[in-house]
């Protein structure tokens, strides 16, 4: 095949049961492109599409000639679930787009896979599905997705390769896309004929517990790792999916996908394998919090090395509002020195502070606009410290080279705390968000971030594993299971039910 057609398509988004959910604007405020213009901003790297999809397209242009179809690629900012009127809409051009290309070869899904809809549970089983119904069967479909996807037999089925990540914080994509396109050129050349394995365990830690660089996600990632390396003539690819347990749906727990070169029985051993050591840990997924008030405690200490505090139940990464202020309210009561705290989503606040203008005084109200019951107000006597707006990239870590949408944004400083108010959802993962103001993250005493995991990676710099905790607030991604309100998740399910019992297949 000389000249392999292959189709691009992808729908990214995170949903949390709990949030609001993700219309056109949302996925328009980070980005939806279709046709040329994908391929345009995957060769020029100036993007906020997902890494990963750019990747795959610089890797299928070093590695021959292609064809590339580029029919729809959408992402939007982890929210609740996708309005069923809008993922219909996304299908539906996805599927006349694939109809209306002519002969495809292969298709390419950039998904997350850990999207919901406002009508059903699984839109990214819907969107391989579909793509399958189109283009038929004998045609490589690979799909790249997020480590916190949560795992359907419709996936899995209807696609012929499933790579996922295996950093979190995520700072593989580039390499997952690049895994991507080298595997579809090995099965449009013939090379691979690819048979998957699929287990899900009834296991749905919270996320703060699938770290990658110590813990157990980490032992079973490099496990699988390990196995594919010594199975390297049989095992193509092993993804460990720790799922997104907020999405609160049937197919949530921690998911086993091994694909094999031409094998089924290779990759269904494997798979077995990996998800009886996974069962056998399970008590290891659960992890202790620090309180608000040991916090606070810790931030008026002065004879320490400086430490970061995760905002852990308001993650706007994981759907949380980026809005809640409990954190900040305590460390500003309890007259906390040399603190920097964000990023407060508050598009009102932000122009107001540059309507104040930079080095004035004002009465900062957080949250003067509707929310959800978490969002609660907070009102301080305030100085402009620093504003800013528009784009900027990335520097390190999930947002690295990325275009970060923010639109207006202000510095505040709240007595001895700053506080950064931007106007676009993003979770604080990466030190520019601090730094666009000129402020100097290692003069800091006490850094206090609305992020779960991600900014593990952007602010390691100045921060080892040691220096970081991981704060017990309030917030729609609270890591604390037993306070939310279940609808879909499986049960009974651990941690939530320690009595949960899981038989291997056969068994």
């Amino acid at each position: 095949m000389n000249r392999p057609r292959v189709a691009i398509i992808g729908v990214i988004l995170e949903s949390n049961r709990q949030s609001v959910p993700a219309g056109k604007d949302d996925f328009r405020s980070l980005y939806w492109l279709e046709g040329q213009e994908i391929i345009d901003q995957a060769r020029t790297g100036k993007t906020a599409m997902a890494t990963e999809a750019c990747a795959f397209v610089k890797t299928m242009d070093a590695t021959g000639p292609w064809e590339p179809v580029p029919i729809l690629l959408a992402g939007c900012h982890p929210a609740g679930p996708i309005e069923g009127s809008l993922i219909d809409l996304f299908i539906d051009r996805i599927t006349s787009g694939l109809r209306d290309a002519g002969k495809i070869d292969a298709v390419y899904v950039a998904n997350h896979g850990g999207m919901t809809a406002t009508d059903r549970e699984d839109p990214d089983g819907e969107i391989i599905a579909g793509a399958r119904l189109v283009v038929g069967t004998g045609k490589p479909i690979v799909v790249t997705l997020d480590l916190h996807a949560n795992i359907s037999e419709l996936m899995v089925d209807a696609s012929d390769l499933i790579v996922g990540y295996r950093t979190n914080p995520h700072v593989d994509m580039i390499e997952r896309g690049e895994e991507a396109a080298l595997a579809l050129r090995m099965m449009l050349a013939g090379t691979w004929q690819p048979k998957s394995a699929f287990i899900r365990l009834p296991l749905a830690p919270a996320s703060v517990s699938l770290l990658t660089e110590s813990g157990p996600y980490s032992e079973l990632i490099d496990y699988g790792q390990r196995r594919q390396a010594e199975h390297a003539g049989g095992i193509v690819n092993v993804s460990i999916f720790g799922g997104f347990v907020f999405s609160d749906t049937s197919k949530n727990g921690l998911a086993i996908v091994v694909t094999a070169r031409s094998e089924t029985a290779l990759a269904e051993t494997l798979a077995e394998e990996i998800a009886v050591k996974a069962w056998a840990m399970r008590a290891r997924f659960k992890k202790d919090l620090t309180s608000v008030s040991e916090a606070v405690s810790l931030a008026l200490e002065t004879d320490r090395i400086p430490v970061i505090f995760s905002d852990s139940g308001d993650n706007p990464g994981g759907g949380g509002t980026g809005r809640t202020t409990e954190l900040l309210t305590a460390l500003v009561a309890a007259k906390a020195e040399n603190v920097l705290i964000g990023c407060f989503f508050d598009p009102p606040l932000a122009e107001c502070a540059h309507e104040t203008g930079l080095g004035s005084r004002f009465r900062a109200e957080f949250n003067s606009h509707p929310g959800v019951s978490c969002d609660k107000p907070f009102e301080a006597d305030a100085i402009v410290t620093g504003l800013r707006e528009g784009d900027i990239t990335g520097r390190l870590g999930l947002y690295a080279g990325l275009n970060l949408h923010l639109g207006k944004c202000a510095a505040l400083q709240i007595g001895g705390v700053t506080a950064i108010v931007i106007s676009n959802r993003y979770q604080t993962a990466d030190p520019i968000l601090f730094e666009m103001f000129d402020i100097d993250i290692g003069k800091a005493h006490t850094v206090a971030v609305k992020s779960r995991g991600h900014f593990r990676a952007g602010f390691r710099p100045w921060f080892e594993p040691g220096q970081v905790l991981e704060i017990d607030t309030e917030g729609l991604t609270s890591p604390v299971l037993e306070r939310i309100q279940w609808h879909g998740l499986p049960r009974p399910v651990y941690p939530l039910d320690e009595e949960t019992v899981w038989e291997r297949p056969g068994a």
